[in-house]
C-alpha cells in the first residue's frame, strides 16, 4: 500500500494531464463543431478529410524536416562544442562558455522570434546591413525553413550543448587513459571509449531534441505565419489554425492526435534502435 501511496502523485497527473485530454481530443475527433452551435457526430470524417489534405500533409513533411535537421544540428554541433570545452579550457573559462551557450535557452521563444524577425528584416536588419543583402530569407520559399532551423538552433542547443558536455565530464578518465597507453589516438580514444560511455547521454538527447521538434510552434506563428504558400507550416501550427480560426474543432482533435501519434512511433523506433548502439 504504501508505494501505491507514492506513485499515487504521479498517476493522478498523468490522468489529468495526459490520459484525460487525450480521450477528450478522440471524442472531439468524432464530431463537426465549431465551439458555437450543437456537435454534429461526424465519425472517422475527419481523419479521412485530414488524409487528403494536401496543408496537412505538407505541414507533416515540414515538421519532419525541421525535426530531423534539429537532431542532426543539435546533437553534432552540440558535442563538438562540448568536445572543445570540455578539453581545451579552463575551469573558468568553462563557466562562462556554458553561461553564454545556454542563456538563450532560458529567454522565452516568442521573444526569440521577434528578435529574429527584426535581425532578418531585408530593410533595417542587422543582417542585411553585414550580408550587404536584400534577401528577404522569411518570406523565400526555399530558405524560410531552413532560416527558421538556423534561428532553432541558437535558440535551444545551449540546451544539448549542457546535456552533453555533463555527459562528457562522466567519461572516466582511467579508461581513456588506458587507451593511451595502449596507443590509441585522440581520435581512436573518442570512438572507441568516449562514445559509447556516453551513448545513453546522446541518446536522451536525440529523444528530447525530437519531440521538443515535433511541437515547435511560436517561430513559425510570429516570423513567417506558416508561410510562405504554407512553406514553414508546422503541425502544431496547423492545429491551431484549424481549431481557433477556422473553428473546425473536430479537424484540429484528429490533428492533434495523428501529432501524438507520429510522436509514439518516431520515439518508439529511437527506443528500438537504441538497443543496437547504446551500452548499459
Amino acid at each position: 500500500m504504501p508505494g501505491y501511496l507514492f506513485i499515487s502523485p504521479a498517476v493522478l497527473l498523468f490522468l489529468v494531464f495526459v490520459a484525460l485530454p487525450l480521450l477528450a481530443a478522440f471524442g472531439l475527433s468524432l464530431f463537426h463543431w465549431d465551439l458555437l452551435s450543437t456537435p454534429e457526430f461526424a465519425g472517422l470524417d475527419n481523419f479521412k478529410q485530414l488524409v487528403q489534405d494536401s496543408a496537412t500533409i505538407r505541414a507533416v513533411l515540414n515538421t519532419f524536416v525541421f525535426a530531423l535537421a534539429s537532431v542532426v544540428t543539435h546533437v553534432g554541433i552540440g558535442m563538438l562544442l562540448a568536445l572543445g570545452v570540455h578539453r581545451t579550457m579552463t575551469r573558468g573559462t568553462k563557466y562562462f562558455v556554458r553561461t553564454a551557450f545556454f542563456f538563450p535557452f532560458l529567454v522565452s521563444w516568442a521573444a526569440v522570434a521577434l528578435l529574429w524577425k527584426y535581425v532578418l528584416d531585408p530593410t533595417f536588419g542587422i543582417a542585411a546591413y553585414y550580408l550587404s543583402s536584400s534577401t528577404n530569407w522569411l518570406a523565400s520559399p526555399t530558405w524560410a525553413l531552413p532560416t527558421l532551423i538556423v534561428v532553432d538552433w541558437w535558440h535551444t542547443i545551449g540546451y544539448t550543448f549542457i546535456i552533453l558536455l555533463a555527459g562528457l565530464q562522466t567519461v572516466p578518465a582511467q579508461l581513456l587513459e588506458a587507451a593511451r597507453v595502449d596507443g590509441a589516438n585522440a581520435w581512436w580514444r573518442f570512438w572507441s571509449v568516449t562514445l559509447p560511455v556516453m551513448s545513453p547521454t546522446i541518446f536522451f538527447a536525440t529523444v528530447i531534441t525530437f519531440i521538443g521538434a515535433f511541437q515547435i510552434f511560436d517561430p513559425m506563428v510570429i516570423m513567417t505565419q506558416g508561410g510562405p504558400d504554407g512553406a514553414t507550416r508546422s503541425i502544431v501550427q496547423y492545429t491551431y489554425e484549424k481549431g481557433f480560426q477556422a473553428f473546425e474543432v473536430g479537424y484540429a482533435a484528429a490533428l492533434s492526435l495523428v501529432l501524438f501519434v507520429v510522436i509514439m512511433i518516431v520515439t518508439g523506433l529511437q527506443f528500438r534502435l537504441s538497443r543496437r548502439w547504446v551500452h548499459q
